[in-house]
């Protein structure tokens, strides 16, 4: 890989803006941001600023404490403040989420650096998010598009994201939004034949398992699959991977359904708690299939999880999904929140367990040729090459 460096022969200098860092990750901007800085390390002098508790590798910020008992959406945009007034060196800010958008905004604005926004998600269409902010949604909301539409550049993560922003965001100039894929790490996410974790979590594997690894939002779908389940062979097992829930009702909806099938079906196992990434590669790996029921997915990083443990992968045919999974190939596309749809193209391919392995193979193979951070480090360095070279003019 080739370094980027300024007009003095000194690597360029980069703050990467984030909320979520190791150890305090839970979603799949955070994993981006965790394999995007160690390859771009590689490339340019990067700081991470994240948000949440200290730690030895990135600059942590915090909220106010006057905003303790404020709205999470305020007091994200306190921590953004705090962010900004340490940007002074840096000579590109790079922010994810609309967590950190506000703060590369400003922190451009502030000590006039380039601004470049990663989109992992839109606020727009996600429209459930009001549950968990409240109010606060029209402030997540506000961030976003204001530090969308004043970035120097946008980095999607699929082509159907970009056409997604395109249209929530009419006023961006198309020119601005360049596609770079999430990527995977198929050395660390490989096949595990073991199965001390498989046999700890009282997964049977004389019957066939579908895994699901996510966050309990309206996002990610988990109704939709539980509704799907019922109509799933008998001897089908699911494992849910899942927690970290939105808000109370949610979690109390999704633990009714799980009640409601366990009286119905042997083999629902849900395990609430946070999974190390070694139980998480060892569960995807050992079962027949993924299951990813999003109904709306920028990218989804699991699924190339799940394939690059050479697991065959069922998901809805929503935002970037298609380009990651193969219909026919990899894995079997849905409709998004179509339960008997996603419970039918289970079916088939529990059924046919030989089928299920050949597509796991062909999408590790698939994960590993084209998502490779290495590849994708390089190009976002080369995106800050660009915006550098275009604000000296």
């Amino acid at each position: 890989m080739t370094a980027v460096q300024d007009l003095a022969g000194n690597r360029l200098k980069v703050a990467l803006l984030t909320r979520e860092y190791p150890p305090e990750v839970y979603g799949g901007a955070g994993v981006h941001v965790e394999y995007l800085a160690r390859e771009l390390a590689a490339l340019v002098d990067v700081t991470v600023h994240c948000q949440g508790e200290p730690r030895s590798t990135a600059v942590a910020h915090s909220p106010w404490s006057l905003l303790s008992e404020a709205n999470p959406a305020l007091q994200t945009i306190s921590t953004d403040l705090s962010m900004v007034a340490a940007l002074g060196g840096a000579q590109v800010a790079h922010s994810h989420t609309w967590y950190a958008n506000l703060a590369g905004h400003l922190g451009g604005l502030l000590h006039d650096i380039p601004h470049v926004v990663t989109v992992h998600s839109l606020e727009p269409l996600r429209p459930w998010k009001a549950e968990q902010l409240g109010g606060g949604y029209a402030l997540s909301s506000w961030a976003e598009k204001v530090s969308v539409e004043g970035a120097s550049a946008i980095v999607a993560v699929s082509e159907g994201m970009r056409a997604d922003l395109l249209s929530a965001y009419p006023d961006v100039d198309p020119g601005k939004v360049h596609v770079i894929y999430n990527g995977i790490d198929a050395e660390q996410y490989a096949p595990d034949e073991h199965t001390d974790v498989i046999e700890r979590y009282g997964v049977d594997m004389s019957r066939p398992s579908v895994v699901f690894v996510g966050r309990i939002t309206r996002q990610k779908g988990v109704p939709v699959l539980l509704r799907a389940a019922a109509h799933l062979d008998p001897d089908v097992q699911l494992v849910l991977c899942a927690g970290a829930p939105d808000t109370p009702e949610l979690e109390a909806e999704v633990a009714g359904l799980v009640d409601e099938l366990r009286r119905t079906r042997s083999g629902v196992i849900w395990l609430s708690g946070m999974l190390s990434k070694r139980e998480v590669i060892q569960l995807l790996s050992r079962s027949t299939l993924f299951a990813c029921p999003s109904v709306y997915e920028p990218l989804g990083i699991v699924n190339l999880e799940a394939m690059a443990c050479g697991t065959a992968v069922v998901a809805s045919k929503t935002g970037g999904i298609p380009e990651v999974v193969a219909d026919g190939e990899t894995g079997l596309l849905v409709p998004p929140d179509d339960p008997q749809a996603l419970a039918d193209s289970i079916n088939s391919l529990t059924r046919d367990p030989e089928r299920a392995a050949a597509m796991g193979t062909a999408g590790r193979e698939r994960a590993v040729t084209l998502f490779g951070w290495g590849r994708i480090a390089q190009q976002t360095a080369d995106l800050y090459r660009r915006v550098v070279d275009e604000r000296r003019g």
